[in-house]
């Protein structure tokens, strides 16, 4: 399945951008206001993969209404 794929990569990308700001974000914390400006810098960023991965959740939702195989959990 191609959607499941893209949601997956999205997510993951998402995860990757997190994990990257951390480092930023404690030095940021620690007073350092170049990683505070990467830090923020990341959060847009963050923002947009968040974005992204709804977006391919919402298109998979489409997909896989549209096959007729609906499932409930």
């Amino acid at each position: 399945m191609l959607a499941e794929g893209v949601r997956v990569e999205a997510y993951e990308r998402l995860k990757s951008l997190v994990a990257e700001a951390a480092v930023d974000v404690m030095k940021g914390a620690g007073g350092n206001k170049a990683a505070k400006v990467r830090a923020r810098k990341k959060m847009q960023e963050i923002k947009q993969a968040a974005q992204d991965v709804r977006e391919a959740l919402l298109a998979g939702e489409a997909a896989d209404g549209a096959e007729g195989g609906e499932e409930k959990a």
